[in-house]
C-alpha cells in the first residue's frame, strides 16, 4: 500500500505539470534518477510510475532518450497550477463561496458593500434613460476602445487624483479582473515572475495562476512594501512586474507613504520592473493619498480600476490607463479575445449614472456611512480581543489578528457551517504566514450573527489550547 501511494505522488506530480502545460506535448519529462532525488523517493518508484503514465498514453518512452508527454489535448486546470492549498485558504474556493452565497447567508468576509448601500434609485433611472438612447446603443457591438464618454469620465477621475492621462490612452474593458487579464496576455508569459504583496488581494493570486505566473511575495507594512526586503526579491528573483494595489490596500486597508512611493519608482527603473497599480479603492479616501501612475506618469506603471465598489458589481465594467502605445497593444488584443470593448447599453447606463448629479453625493454619504460602521466594528471586534492590524483611512475592510494566535481558516471552516462566510489570512497571503489573521468587511457586520459565531468559536478554541 505504501509504495502504491509513493508511485500516485509521481504521477500526481507529472500531471499536475502537464495539466498547468508547464510540460507540453513532445516536452521531456525529468530522468528518473532526477526525479527521484528532486521528490526524495527511490528510482524504481519513478519507474513504476512512469510506467503506468506510458501504458495510459500520457507520457511515452523513446529508447535511449527517456521519458516525454504523449501528443494528446491535456485539459487546464487553474486549481492544479499552485499550492495545494485547504479549501478555507484557496482563493478560488474562497472566492465562489462569498460570489455563490445566497442573501440569507452572512458574508463578512466577502468584498463589497450591501445592496442597500448601494444607489440603486440613480441606477434605475439610469437604466430607462438608457433604454431610450439611439437604436445602436441596444443592438451593436461595444467600440474597440470603449465608450468615448466614459474614457473621458475615467480621464477627469484619474486627474483629479493627480494622475494626467488622455482619454485616449484609458482602454475600457469588461471588468477590473479583465483589464489585468489582458496586462497579463500582453506583457508577461508563463514562468514569469510576478511580485505582489503579502498580504494581497487573494484574486491576484489565483489570475495570475491561470497565466501560470510565478509568484514572488513581499511583507506589506502599515507604510506600505517592506523596502528593504522588496529590494532583495527584486535582486533575487528579477519579477518582470510588480501588481499591487494603490489607496487603501486589500486586505489591510493600509496606505503608501510618499517616502515610498518614490524609493519603489528609484528601484522600478533600476531593476526595469513594470508596475500594475489597482486603484479600486481610491474613491473611498477622505482626500488622495501617493499615486505611482502620478509620480511616474504611466512610463512604467499601469493603473487598472473599475466602478464594482462603488456602483454596481452586476455593471461589470473595468479600465486601463497606461502609454499610447501599450493601449494600443491592448486594444487589439481585447477585441482578439472578446471582439470589442465593454456593451454600448452597459457603458451608457454606467455614465448616465456617474454624471447625473448623485453620484457625488452618494460617495459622500457612503464615505461617512463606512467610517461610521468601521468603528462600530472595531468596537464589536475589541470587546472579542481581535483588534485592527491599522485604523484604515476609509472604505470597509479591517485587517485584524485574532487573540492567542488562534487558526483563522479552522474558525472559518466552523463558521460557514453555520452560514457564516469569513475570510480567513492565509486566503491573502501567497506564504502563508497569515494564520491567525482575518479580514473584516465593516459594512457587512451586521446584526449580532457573525459576532456571536465569533464569540462561540473564539471560546472554543480558547477551551481546547
Amino acid at each position: 500500500m505504501a509504495k502504491a501511494i509513493r508511485r500516485n505522488l509521481v504521477m500526481d506530480h507529472i500531471n499536475r505539470r502537464i495539466q498547468s502545460r508547464a510540460l507540453g506535448a513532445g516536452d521531456k519529462l525529468p530522468s528518473v534518477r532526477g526525479l527521484a532525488s528532486t521528490l526524495n523517493l527511490s528510482p524504481s518508484t519513478v519507474v513504476e510510475a512512469y510506467d503506468v503514465l506510458a501504458a495510459e498514453g500520457t507520457i511515452f518512452a523513446r529508447r535511449g532518450s527517456g521519458f516525454f508527454v504523449a501528443n494528446r489535448v491535456q485539459p487546464f486546470a487553474v486549481s492544479q497550477t499552485g499550492p495545494q492549498l485547504e479549501r478555507e485558504v484557496d482563493p478560488l474556493w474562497v472566492a465562489r463561496q462569498s460570489i455563490d452565497a445566497g442573501d440569507e447567508v452572512s458574508k463578512p468576509g466577502c468584498g463589497w458593500l450591501p445592496t442597500d448601500w448601494m444607489p440603486v434609485d440613480s441606477l434605475r433611472r439610469a437604466m430607462r434613460r438608457a433604454t431610450r438612447s439611439g437604436s445602436s446603443v441596444l443592438t451593436d457591438y461595444g467600440s474597440a476602445q470603449g465608450q468615448v464618454d466614459l474614457r473621458r469620465y475615467v480621464a477627469r477621475k484619474l486627474h483629479d487624483q493627480g494622475v494626467g492621462v488622455d482619454p485616449g490612452n484609458v482602454l475600457l474593458t469588461n471588468s477590473g479582473s479583465q483589464a489585468l487579464d489582458l496586462i497579463c496576455r500582453f506583457l508577461l508569459q508563463p514562468g514569469d515572475t510576478v511580485l505582489v504583496d503579502d498580504p494581497c488581494y487573494f484574486n491576484f493570486q489565483a489570475l495570475l495562476r491561470a497565466h501560470q505566473i510565478t509568484i514572488a511575495s513581499n511583507p506589506y507594512t502599515p507604510n506600505g512594501p517592506d523596502l528593504r526586503q522588496f529590494e532583495s526579491v527584486l535582486k533575487e528573483q528579477r519579477p518582470r512586474l510588480y501588481l499591487t494595489n494603490s489607496a487603501l490596500q486589500n486586505p489591510t486597508g493600509a496606505t503608501i507613504t510618499a517616502a515610498t512611493a518614490h524609493r519603489i519608482l528609484s528601484l522600478a527603473e533600476a531593476y526595469d520592473l513594470l508596475i500594475v497599480e489597482d486603484e479600486i479603492f481610491s474613491e473611498f479616501e477622505p482626500d488622495h493619498s501617493p499615486r505611482l501612475a502620478a509620480l511616474d506618469g504611466h512610463d512604467r506603471v499601469l493603473s487598472i480600476g473599475s466602478f464594482s465598489k462603488t456602483l454596481s458589481a452586476s455593471l461589470r465594467c473595468g479600465y486601463v490607463a497606461a502609454r499610447p502605445d501599450w493601449i494600443a497593444a491592448l486594444t487589439d488584443l481585447q477585441v482578439a479575445t472578446n471582439f470589442g470593448g465593454p456593451s454600448p447599453m452597459l457603458t451608457e447606463l454606467l455614465h448616465t449614472a456617474l454624471t447625473d448629479g448623485s453620484y457625488r453625493k452618494h460617495m459622500e454619504a457612503l464615505r461617512g456611512r463606512l467610517d461610521r460602521a468601521r468603528i462600530d466594528a472595531e468596537g464589536e471586534l475589541g470587546s472579542l480581543g481581535i483588534k485592527p492590524w491599522v485604523k484604515p483611512r476609509g472604505g470597509f475592510y479591517l485587517w485584524c489578528e485574532l487573540p492567542n494566535q488562534i487558526d483563522a481558516a479552522t474558525l472559518a471552516r466552523s463558521a460557514l457551517a453555520k452560514g457564516i462566510v469569513f475570510a480567513p489570512g492565509n486566503v491573502f497571503s501567497p506564504s502563508q504566514k497569515m494564520q491567525s489573521f482575518m479580514r473584516f468587511n465593516a459594512s457587512q457586520m451586521n446584526g449580532s450573527a457573525s459576532l456571536d459565531v465569533l464569540r462561540q468559536q473564539l471560546t472554543l478554541a480558547r477551551l481546547t489550547d
